[in-house]
C-alpha cells in the first residue's frame, strides 16, 4: 500500500526572537536584579540542573556559575530531575553527563543524590521536599525552561516552580506532585514555590523560552518574590512560540523518534494531541487517528516515557526500552498508561504499512499522513499529497521539491535529509 503514497517535503516558518549570546545575556539579567546583594562572600550557592534538553544550557549555566563567583560565593550543580535518571544519585549524573553539564565544562562541582529533607507543607497539606545537598547550601539558584506541560494546564506549568516542586524534590516530591489530580497541579506549583520562597533559600531564578527552532527566545533573571508574575508571563510567550503540525486533522503521524530529550512524555501532547490520562478529556485538535514511533534517543538513556501515546512501533524500539527507568518513571507521575506498549512490528516498513492498512483505507493515495523527526524539531518535515495540497498557498509554508515515495533499507526508513 505505501508505493501508492507520494510524500513532500514541507517547511514551516514560524516566528520568534533569537538571543545572540546565552553567556552575556545571562550575566547583564543577574546584573540586573542584583545578584550580589543577595550573596554573602563564602556563601555555597546551589543552582539547579534538569534533566531536559535545553539549548545553550551549558553556557547559560557557565554563565550562572560566574555571576556567583563574581560575588564571592562558591557555586555548585545540583542534579534537579525528579525520578529520571531511574531515581538514582548515578542515574542523574549521567544524565547531566549526557548534556554537557560536567565539572569539566563548568568549572564546579556537580553534586546528584537521592536523599531529600522534608521542608514544609502547602495549605492542601501536599509535602514539600528539597535535595539535600541544595537545602544544605546558603542560597539556591533555579534555572529551567519554561514551556506548556504535558498533562495540566493553568498559569503556571512546566517552569520555575515545577523545578522546585519535582526537580529539586526527586523522587518523593514528584510522587507526591504527579498523585494530584491535573486540575489541582497548577495551583499545586505555585503553594509548593510558596513554601520554597517563604524558606529563604531561593535567592534567584532564571527562566528560560524557546522559540519553534529550539533557540534561546528569551532569558530572563528573576528574583524570588517576582517568581509567580514572571513565570505566568513567559508561559503565555512560551505558549506563542510552541511549534505544531501544520494540519489539525490527520490520518496517521509517523514520528521517527522519541526521547525525553524532546520532551517529559518522548513525544509532546500538545504536539500529536494525545493525553492518555485516565479521565481526561484528549484535546479536540489536533486528531491524528494513528500514530507510529520508529525509534528511541540514545540520550533518553532506555526512557520510552510515552511510548503508550503511540498506537505502533518497531521492535527497535522495544528493545532498547529500560523497563525500570519507564517504568519507575511512569509510575511516579501516575501516568501510566503512558509507559503501556503499542502494536511492535519487525522494522520501520512493516510498521508504517500496518498503519496504513489498519486505516481500511480504499484509496490509500488521499490519505492525509506527515513524517516528522520528533515533535520539537517542526521546521522540517514530509506530508502525503493530499496534506501538501491543502497548505498550499499558505504564506508560513514553503513546498521543497517533487513529491516522492518513501524508501526503505533493510526495513529502515530512508529519507532523502539523512
Amino acid at each position: 500500500m505505501l508505493e501508492h503514497l507520494n510524500f513532500v517535503r514541507i517547511r514551516q516558518i514560524f516566528p520568534g526572537p533569537v538571543v545572540d549570546d546565552p553567556y552575556n545575556k545571562v550575566i547583564k539579567e543577574m546584573e540586573r536584579i542584583n545578584l550580589g546583594a543577595r550573596i554573602k562572600p563564602g556563601w555555597r550557592v546551589a543552582i539547579t540542573a534538569g534533566s531536559r534538553g535545553i539549548n545553550n544550557i551549558g553556557a547559560i549555566l557557565g554563565a550562572v556559575v560566574e555571576s556567583v563567583g563574581m560575588a564571592g560565593a562558591e557555586p555548585f550543580i545540583i542534579g534537579a530531575m525528579g525520578s529520571h535518571g531511574g531515581g538514582t544519585a548515578e542515574g542523574q549524573k549521567a544524565v547531566l553527563s549526557s548534556l554537557g553539564i560536567t565539572r569539566e565544562k563548568l568549572g564546579c562541582p556537580v553534586l546528584t543524590s537521592e536523599e531529600v529533607v522534608e521542608i514544609g507543607a502547602t495549605p492542601d497539606g501536599i509535602k514539600v521536599f528539597c535535595d539535600i545537598n541544595a537545602w544544605r547550601a546558603d542560597g539556591i539558584i533555579v534555572c529551567n525552561r519554561i514551556k506548556p506541560h504535558t498533562t495540566f494546564h493553568g498559569p503556571v506549568e512546566s517552569g520555575l516552580m515545577k523545578m522546585m516542586a519535582v526537580g529539586l524534590g526527586k523522587t518523593r516530591g514528584a510522587t507526591c506532585f504527579h498523585r494530584l489530580e491535573p486540575r489541582r497541579m497548577a495551583r499545586a506549583l505555585v503553594e509548593i514555590g510558596d513554601v520554597f520562597t517563604r524558606s529563604g533559600k531561593i535567592i534567584g531564578a532564571i527562566g528560560i523560552v524557546e522559540n519553534s527552532y529550539e533557540d534561546t527566545a528569551i532569558i530572563e533573571a528573576v528574583s524570588p518574590d517576582k517568581l509567580v508574575e514572571v513565570e505566568e508571563r513567559l508561559l503565555e510567550e512560551a505558549y506563542r512560540f510552541i511549534p505544531r503540525l501544520p494540519a489539525d486533522k490527520l490520518d496517521f503521524l509517523i514520528v521517527r523518534q522519541m526521547g525525553k530529550n524532546f520532551s517529559g512524555t518522548g513525544m509532546d501532547t500538545n504536539v500529536i494531541g494525545r493525553m492518555r490520562i485516565a479521565g481526561v478529556p484528549e484535546p479536540e485538535t489536533p486528531f491524528v487517528a494513528r500514530i507510529v514511533v520508529l525509534d528511541l534517543s540514545g540520550v533518553s538513556h532506555g526512557n520510552a516515557t510515552g511510548v503508550g501515546l503511540a498506537d505502533i512501533t518497531t521492535r527497535r524500539l522495544a528493545d532498547k526500552m529500560d523497563s525500570r527507568t519507564t517504568y519507575l518513571n511512569c509510575i511516579t507521575s501516575g501516568n501510566v498508561q503512558r509507559a503501556m506498549l503499542p502494536i511492535i512490528m519487525p522494522d520501520d516498513r512493516t510498521a508504517i504499512e500496518a498503519a496504513v492498512r489498519s486505516l481500511s483505507a480504499d484509496e490509500p493515495l488521499n490519505l492525509k499522513g506527515a513524517v516528522i523527526n520528533n515533535t520539537l524539531e517542526l521546521e522540517y518535515m514530509w506530508v502525503t499529497g493530499s496534506v501538501a495540497d491543502e497548505l498550499s498557498g499558505r504564506s508560513d509554508i514553503e513546498i521543497i521539491g517533487a513529491p516522492r515515495r518513501l524508501t526503505f533499507n533493510d526495513g529502515l526508513m530512508v529519507l532523502e535529509e539523512d
